[in-house]
């Protein structure tokens, strides 16, 4: 099994290039679904969860393969399997992505419940209610989503009674095929959704008011194919940019959209970071270690978009545990997305935990430690603390982290880390599906 071995205490300087979003990347992949024609996908990541999606398309019966300028091909004209086996999606909650697609498209469809992080309960209770509303018939045996639409879907006004970013994203592409119109209230407004729209726009579909909190989609006979491109990751910008602040550095990342990290970067402002941006780049510069300036505590809650974000909770936690002061970090998104508080803790973190709220003491050095990754925003924070820590940190069960961050070793040594893997090599990109 692989582990990242990191020899810390290096502050971390230079540029690093941000990747195409995992987030907005799968639904992307799971839209390819509904056109009748190629699409051609550009700034997809090399990720394991991407590897997945490929897997579960061409498992459908898709052609999917990269050209020699890196863009992904996918033609769905000849799937005739609307099928996601467990085998496929045991891994990743993102392949629940495919129902709402392929019940559009084929009037049904069989979908094993996802896996993926164990960071709490992450049901599609509110996919599987939304597609009933829009005439389904859906029933659950045996782990697996059998949902029948033999009159096709039509639209209907759905209301989230909790924001969710899958299902607003799974029923705005089930109802672009959907007879009528479709009205979805208490959207989600992450900039992956206002991607996807955009991109099913390119497609055909007629889609309003995505990045509000109501999406208004009218219903069309078929979507074309096209080309469409991935947004920049904003969890792996701010990855990064954390691990400039927490290592006393400067990092800049670029091909990022600054706008969509802004609850991250009014907070580490407060803390002390100094942020400039311009369209397409953040730098960050921890405060002056020589000038006897320290990084400052603060608090944080997550909440949906445009709230601090749940994927970034875990990697601030890192930065806090070498702050001046006290800080308070509430989870109001997920209820177990704390299981890397023990394994900082064997850093030397002082952190408390009262229920959904870490209360973390700023502590002057972390200790370098052999520590395991939970999940995959877990794995990062661990990576962050070992890169600050003094001595060597281990970190096992890495196959976490493969799942939403492209060749961070070599983007990390780019800028200074002292960081190796120790691998068992394995291809994240399907047998088949490579340009030949």
């Amino acid at each position: 099994m692989d582990k990242i071995i990191i020899q810390g205490g290096v502050p971390l300087h230079g540029t690093i290039e941000i990747s195409g979003a995992k987030n907005a990347a799968l639904p992307l992949l799971a839209a390819a679904i509904l056109a009748d024609g190629e699409v051609i996908y550009q700034r997809i990541p090399h990720l394991k969860d991407i590897s997945t999606m490929m897997t579960l398309l061409a498992h459908q019966g898709a052609d999917v393969m990269f050209d020699h300028k890196n863009c992904l091909h996918v033609d769905t004209r000849m799937a005739d399997k609307p099928v996601a086996p467990y085998e496929l999606v045991k891994t990743m909650r993102a392949s629940a992505l495919v129902l709402g697609p392929l019940l559009a498209r084929f009037g049904h469809a069989e979908v094993s419940l996802p896996g993926g992080c164990a960071i709490g309960a992450r049901p599609i209770d509110l996919h599987l209610k939304g597609l009933e509303a829009m005439g389904a018939h859906i029933e659950v045996e045996h782990g697996v989503v059998k949902a029948h639409a033999p009159q096709g879907l039509h639209g209907a006004r759905i209301f989230f009674d909790i924001v969710t970013v899958t299902g607003t994203e799974n029923l705005m592409m089930a109802a672009t095929l959907a007879k009528g119109e479709t009205i979805i209230e208490n959207a989600a407004r992450e900039p992956e959704v206002v991607n996807l729209a955009d991109s099913l726009r390119r497609l055909g579909a007629k889609i309003k008011g995505d990045g509000s909190g109501t999406i208004t989609i009218q219903g069309v006979p078929s979507l074309h194919g096209g080309t469409i491109e991935t947004i920049a990751d904003r969890i792996e910008a701010a990855t990064y940019l954390s691990a400039g602040i927490i290592t006393g550095g400067d990092i800049t990342v670029t091909k990022t959209n600054p706008a969509d990290l802004e609850a991250f970067l009014t907070k580490i402002k407060t803390c002390g970071v100094k942020v400039d941006s311009g369209d397409d780049w953040i730098r960050c510069q921890a405060p002056k270690r020589e000038n006897g300036e320290k990084l400052k505590s603060t608090n944080i809650q997550t909440r949906p978009h445009p709230g601090f974000p749940t994927d970034l909770q875990a990697q601030f936690m890192a930065l806090m545990c070498l702050a001046e002061g006290t800080s308070d970090i509430t989870e109001s998104i997920f209820e177990n997305r704390f299981m890397h508080v023990q394994e900082l803790a064997r850093m030397g973190a002082d952190i408390h935990l009262d229920g959904h709220t870490a209360i973390i003491r700023g502590v002057s050095q972390l200790s370098g430690a052999p520590v395991m990754a939970t999940d995959l925003r877990a794995s990062a924070s661990l990576v962050l603390a070992g890169l600050a820590a003094q001595g060597t940190t281990t970190i096992s069960r890495v196959y976490h982290i493969d799942r939403g961050y492209e060749r961070i070793e070599e983007k990390l040594k780019q800028v200074g880390a002292q960081i190796e893997r120790h691998s068992t090599s394995e291809q994240l990109i399907p047998q088949g599906m490579l340009y030949d």
